[in-house]
């Protein structure tokens, strides 16, 4: 049997780490085939294998580390504080604390919950341009509708932008009833979504009004230069090669451009290319444009989504592992 003593200066920290009805605390004992006890000021972490008892002991450590600045423990921490451990970067955990981007209607502050969601915000405060690649559930949408909401609180900007191309996802939408902006809408509902949780309903219809925010299809933005203005492209995946040039030159002075986008759900015809692969390899590496690859284990919605995430990319690659592989016949001169 082996064990570790690891010391806890408050005892707060140990009922966050714990959690409620200790769901934390279990999650680390079934992934690592350990124990963990509360002993006063002290946690005991014991089990059969030492590198077990070692790893659950580095998780336990980070999550004490985390509830040390004030945070909130969620099973989501506790899963990703592993994820880290395992990987063998648990120095990383220090690395977590995040500022505050945003405070949201109800008060919530909006901070970076990973690694890479960190280094997106950091990409997005140093460059004039960012991209920003990932899956479902990563936060890329919400937390650059954050990053504008503040540039814009802080009169940093005149208008927030929003757009993304409206291309159906394998559904025909051009027979819903009512106006282009009520056909649009359903297309934009992400964005008005985390819009309003950043404003509330009030105040975002507020400055709707006035033009402050503009929520509109891509192909809106043609011809337009873009000026004092926080732009967000989301679903980037389903634009054009040419719709993609349209949007990034439309930057104008005092103005900040982030580009989202999901190369795994792309849902162009057959045969078009997507503008936002063209995107990250023709402007990665130009001055004032960072690129951003987010993971997996930056997924922040459901344990579940990561876990579906994940069982696509190893089905996916042993469909192209198992593909026929096709030789082209040379030509006689």
């Amino acid at each position: 049997m082996h064990e570790r003593i690891l010391p806890v200066e408050r005892i707060e920290s140990i009922v966050d780490v714990f959690g409620n009805f200790d769901e934390n605390i279990r999650l680390i004992e079934q992934n690592y085939r350990v124990t963990v006890v509360n002993r006063g000021s002290e946690i005991k972490v014991s089990g059969e294998d030492a590198e077990d008892v070692s790893r659950a002991s580095k998780t336990v450590e980070g999550l004490i580390l985390i509830s040390s600045r004030g945070e909130a423990i969620t099973t989501q921490n506790v899963r990703y504080c592993m994820s880290l451990v395992d990987d063998g970067n648990e120095d990383k955990i220090a690395e977590l604390n995040s500022d505050v981007v945003c405070v949201t209607a109800k008060g919530k502050p909006v901070k970076g919950k990973t690694i890479g969601q960190k280094k997106y915000l950091q990409t997005i405060k140093e460059n004039i341009v960012t991209i920003g690649v990932g899956p479902a559930g990563t936060g890329k949408t919400y937390l650059a509708v954050a990053c504008a909401v503040s540039a814009f609180r802080e009169k940093k900007i005149n208008r927030i932008i929003l757009t993304r191309p409206a291309v159906e996802a394998g559904e025909k939408l051009g027979f819903l009833p009512g106006d282009l902006q009520n056909k649009v809408d359903p297309y934009l509902r992400p964005l008005y979504d985390a819009l309003f949780d950043m404003l509330g309903a009030e105040t975002f219809q507020k400055y709707l009004e006035r033009g402050n925010i503009e929520v509109a299809p891509l192909a809106f933005m043609r011809g337009r230069t873009l000026d004092d203005s926080f732009i967000i492209l989301d679903e980037a995946q389903n634009t054009t090669p040419e719709q993609m040039k349209m949007f990034v030159t439309r930057l104008g002075f005092n103005s900040k451009v982030v580009i989202n986008g999901d190369v795994t759900q792309i849902d162009l015809p057959d045969g078009k290319r997507s503008g936002l692969k063209d995107a990250v390899k023709i402007l990665s590496g130009l001055d004032d444009i960072g690129v951003v690859t987010l993971t997996s284990k930056d997924v922040v919605r459901h344990e579940l989504v990561q876990r579906i995430i994940n069982a696509y990319d190893r089905f996916d690659q042993q469909r192209t592992q198992s593909a026929p592989k096709v030789y082209k016949q040379k030509k006689k001169d």
